[in-house]
């Protein structure tokens, strides 16, 4: 990410949902010096306490769901930006608790889009969708492309149909009621500091610990990842464009694929590790292709993707060694 993005946005009061997440905390570490920030999150998932910033004086907490009517009103209040991050997500958490799935993604999106808009001074809200909405196939896929999600009762398309429920109540928002919402859509997004249950994440601890890596499936599954600071750069800059208002946008990058298989290999190589690779059998239904188009984001963000996978895997096992060696458990 380039600062300059970050150093136009300041003195602004802004209100990130989720914040104490990966790319919610992430965000704030460029925002926080120049802006006030209002996080809501249940801290279920905690990125942010350890963080050097988890102590300044421009942060405020709310420890709150999104499912809190009015913890989210009292949030939103006075905020002039909003960066909807909050969600259920990792596949394992989806599928022990598909209710609770539905329940943030939907309700409590609908909770916050409400919100914005009662607040009366929102400048910008940016929703986090998923490319989950693409479904099992995507190559190249458009962001005006057909959305295509799987089978009633299988859990894994609970995220996938709640995100896109929130994905149409954002652009209503806008059309009926001209709040100025905007929507991304992140593309398999890693980097130091992600917590939860990320393929690449479990690659590397392992990989740094010479540990099995094990690959469900056989491994041909093709993913495009995209570095967490590019993501943010993404964000920051549909925040920030006029053009924005009312889209949705593809975050990614297309120059990073791999298959799971490869992408294992590659890390091992790159770590210099001597961890073995092992396949097991799947637990539920999995994405198979997932390739993003990014030129609308191009076109109309000027986003572009700049971190490659090997220098992008370096970067976050620099970060995770760091923290093992002072004697971390994950």
């Amino acid at each position: 990410m380039t600062g300059d993005t970050a150093a136009s946005i300041k003195g602004k009061r802004i209100l990130v949902t989720g914040g104490a997440g990966f790319i919610g905390s992430t965000l704030i570490e460029r925002l926080i010096d120049a802006n006030k920030i209002v996080v809501l999150d249940t801290f279920d998932r905690d990125a942010l306490s350890g963080k050097p910033f988890a102590t300044h004086p421009n942060l405020e907490i709310a420890r709150a769901s999104v499912l809190d009517v009015d913890a989210v009103h009292a949030a939103a209040r006075g905020a002039q930006l909003v960066i909807h991050c909050a969600g259920i997500a990792g596949i394992d958490t989806v599928i022990k608790r598909p209710t609770l799935t539905m329940q943030v993604n939907m309700i409590g999106s609908a909770n916050v889009l409400a919100a914005a808009a009662a607040s009366g001074v929102c400048e910008r809200i940016v929703c986090f969708s998923t490319s989950e909405v693409f479904g099992q196939y995507a190559f190249g896929a458009r962001e005006d492309d057909r959305s295509v999600v799987g089978a009633v009762g299988e859990a894994r398309w609970t995220y996938a149909v709640s995100k896109l429920g929130e994905e149409h109540l954002a652009i209503a928002y806008h059309r009926e009621m001209n709040l100025p919402a905007v929507v991304v859509r992140p593309f398999n997004v890693y980097g130091p500091g992600q917590i939860g249950e990320g393929a690449l994440r479990t690659f590397i601890l392992r990989a740094l610990r010479n540990e099995t890596i094990q690959i469900h499936g056989d491994g041909t599954q093709i993913r495009a990842w995209c570095y967490v600071d590019d993501m943010v750069e993404g964000v920051l800059l549909a925040l920030l464009t006029p053009q924005a208002v009312g889209e949705s946008f593809n975050i990614g990058n297309r120059r990073s694929v791999e298959t799971i298989y490869g992408l294992a290999n590659t890390v091992v190589r790159v770590l210099s590790s001597t961890s073995q690779i092992e396949f097991v059998p799947k637990a539920s239904a999995d994405v198979e292709l997932r390739i993003p188009a990014t030129e609308k984001a191009s076109n109309l963000l000027g986003f572009n993707a700049k971190i490659g996978m090997e220098e992008g895997i370096l970067r976050t096992a620099a970060f995770y060694r760091a923290r093992l060696e002072s004697g971390w458990t994950p």
